[in-house]
């Protein structure tokens, strides 16, 4: 299955998922600090039109500040019911829009890690399709672009899914389940707990601690993905997630 396709039917799954929670568990806490389940929901659609226009919006009138940017832009997209916002995944989840010369893999990245944002706080299990875990743990692995805020902190990490087989970096070990592993990869400290090996103390550190977050850093991230962008294989249209 290709990459884009995956990600149209997570969008519709997430949609699914929304509508049929109860406005108690729409108000639980997300495991994205600030939001909740409802504002989960309303960040996913705020790409779904007009994104690269809007990531280029953010770039030059908040100096690449994308933390910044998805606040506001979920804050406005937040206002609408859960049933607009459902409603506006399903209608448009077939959407191409992309971080620019990366790719579909990060925007399937987003998403399915904000599935683990809204379902792990509310109790809700999933067996995650093994290709696209894939996905998540390559980008997380090779080189995640703008937004993810994980920099150079997998450096130095030999990073194991022993579950599933996959090995990156070298280093310390990381090593469990592939679930909790992109997890702790993407800076979500959930999925520490389940890990185990050398790496994992060093990990913890530097997923608790804030990354930087200065302009010059926060512009140069962005300058590397343009000059540097992920190989094509990693960021092609048609690229599937075979190990």
């Amino acid at each position: 299955m290709k990459v884009h396709d995956m990600l149209v039917e997570e969008r519709r799954r997430m949609a699914d998922l929304l509508d049929g929670l109860d406005p108690g568990r729409l108000a639980t806490p997300s495991l994205s600090a600030g939001w909740t389940v409802h504002d989960v929901g309303a960040h996913l659609t705020t790409y779904l039109r007009f994104g690269q226009a809007k990531l280029y919006w953010g770039i030059v009138t908040m100096a690449a500040d994308f933390d910044r940017l998805n606040r506001e832009l979920t804050a406005r997209a937040a206002r609408r019911s859960t049933a607009e916002i459902a409603d506006r995944l399903r209608r448009w989840s077939t959407s191409r829009t992309t971080i620019p010369r990366s790719g579909y893999d990060p925007v399937l990245t987003d998403i399915l890690l904000h599935d683990y944002d809204v379902r792990v706080p509310l109790g809700i299990p999933r067996d995650v399709p093994e290709d696209r875990l894939w996905v998540a743990f390559q980008h997380l692995a090779a080189k995640p672009s703008p937004g993810y805020a994980m920099g150079s902190r997998l450096a130095g990490l030999r990073l194991e899914a022993a579950d599933t087989g996959w090995k990156s970096g070298s280093g310390a070990v990381v090593r469990g389940d592939a679930e909790s592993l992109v997890l702790a990869m993407s800076g979500r400290a959930v999925g520490l707990d389940a890990l185990e090996g050398d790496g994992v103390p060093l990990l913890r550190e530097r997923v608790t601690a804030p990354p930087p977050r200065g302009v010059l850093e926060r512009l140069k991230t962005v300058v590397k993905v343009v000059v540097d962008p992920l190989p094509p294989d990693r960021r092609s249209r048609d690229a599937t997630a075979n190990p």
